[in-house]
């Protein structure tokens, strides 16, 4: 098996270089190409998929991003890099847990690529970024708010009326799902027929600025599934999950509608979001993601690409909501795929299961083996039941990309100013 996975296993140079990027061209026929981390924390990750976005960029016609971000924060960084007038934000974007997962050196030199790219490009030419992540209420509601008070003061008022529902939780959503389980009355409703009155008039709206009432009806949209994902986020994880990859799938799907028939996406979000869920123990106990979601939708037309490490270091904190540390990577477990690949010799590699002649490989792999997973917290001392989880890697992913030894990302300070494009949204 080692000696299969040798051969099959493509050399690659260091991100960096020119020649990285162009090692991906063979999946430039895709509509969507799907590009994963086996953390959120890994700088070699960031970089790597920052030279593929790049190369599908310049060489094949895409033109949509779309990260496991929030939207109202992304919008922040899609404004800059698109030239788009926007309104001073009250706080600059990504300053909530986990900050280093988008508010880092690698995001920040990939923003600029963006902002260059496009710059001097008709506006239907430009690269948009976006966020397919639900967890924006507080944010999402405000947004709606601030643009009825542009468009329709009126309407603005009965919106305040709507979300005020909401108001109290807003700064602590997962009180509502306590407050719901409780006995308190949903909120669903108010949510509901807010979404419902403002797609009713998208038509008067959207012919004044198509792309704020887009933007305004997918902060709509993300208000409607917030409430729900936390109201059922205490009856079980499966049930949140889904909600969650589902409203990312159906965001991703509203962004290529509103591109056209041009448009091509990458998406940026953890392995275990853009591999096929069906593949692994989650899918097993009945969970679904994008990338399975993905797969039913486009067929060959979509491309899901996993990374994985054996080694290093990685940014991640000991709890959810804790401080960031730069903790060391065990090396992986000798009955882990990352094991096997580690046994390979080679530090940097592209396995892509298409190629003709792959199937010895995929046969010598169809039995599960588990993988590792780190997440936004990372807890070495119990690795083997926090971190890794069974899959058949070669019917998980399309592709797979290797590095042997990686390091942290690097961080950006968590506060600072936010003005003139000069300083950059992240307040450099």
């Amino acid at each position: 098996m080692i000696d299969l996975l040798h051969v099959a296993g493509e050399p690659l140079p260091a991100p960096e270089q020119e020649n990285f990027g162009a090692c991906f061209d063979r999946f430039a026929h895709a509509k969507i190409v799907l590009l994963g981390e086996s953390s959120h924390g890994t700088s070699e990750f960031y970089r790597a998929r920052a030279a593929i976005t790049r190369q599908l960029i310049e060489c094949h016609g895409f033109n949509i991003v779309a990260i496991e971000a929030d939207w109202p924060d992304v919008a922040a960084l899609d404004h800059l890099v698109r030239q788009l007038p926007s309104a001073q934000p009250t706080e600059p974007p990504f300053q909530r847990f986990p900050v280093w997962m988008w508010r880092n050196l690698e995001v920040k030199q990939f923003i600029d690529f963006l902002r260059i790219h496009n710059d001097g490009r008709a506006m239907d030419q430009r690269v948009e970024l976006r966020g397919l992540d639900v967890y924006s209420l507080g944010s999402s509601m405000a947004a709606v708010i601030d643009y009825l008070d542009r468009v329709d003061p009126e309407r603005a008022r009965e919106a305040r009326e709507r979300y005020g529902c909401l108001t109290p939780w807003q700064s602590d959503p997962a009180r509502y799902g306590h407050a719901v389980l409780s006995g308190r009355d949903t909120c669903e409703g108010d949510v509901v027929a807010q979404l419902r009155e403002l797609l009713d008039h998208r038509l008067a709206y959207a012919q004044r600025d198509g792309e704020a009432f887009f933007d305004a009806a997918q902060n709509a949209r993300i208000v409607r599934a917030a409430e729900r994902y936390y109201r059922i986020m205490y009856r079980g994880s499966t049930e949140s999950w889904n909600l969650r990859d589902r409203h990312m799938f159906d965001t991703l799907q509203y962004v290529i509608k509103q591109r056209g028939p041009k448009a091509k996406a990458v998406v940026w979000a953890h392995n275990s979001h853009i591999g096929n869920a069906a593949a692994t123990a989650m899918g097993w106990a009945g969970e679904f993601n994008i990338g399975e979601l993905t797969r039913n939708a486009y067929g060959d037309d979509a491309v899901l690409i996993g990374f994985g490490t054996d080694r290093g270091t990685v940014a991640a904190a000991t709890d959810w909501g804790g401080d960031m540390q730069i903790k060391s990577v065990r090396p992986a477990r000798e009955d882990s795929y990352e094991y096997l690949f580690r046994r390979t010799g080679l530090a940097r590699s592209l396995t892509d299961w298409r190629t003709p002649g792959r199937s010895a490989l995929s046969d010598a792999l169809a039995a599960s083996r588990i993988e590792r997973a780190i997440g936004v917290v990372y807890r070495p001392e119990t690795e083997f039941l926090s971190h890794y989880f069974e899959a058949v890697l070669p019917e998980q992913f399309d592709a797979f990309v290797w590095f042997e030894e990686t390091r942290a990302v690097t961080p950006l300070a968590t506060r600072g100013g936010y003005g003139a494009a000069e300083t950059y949204p992240f307040g450099f």
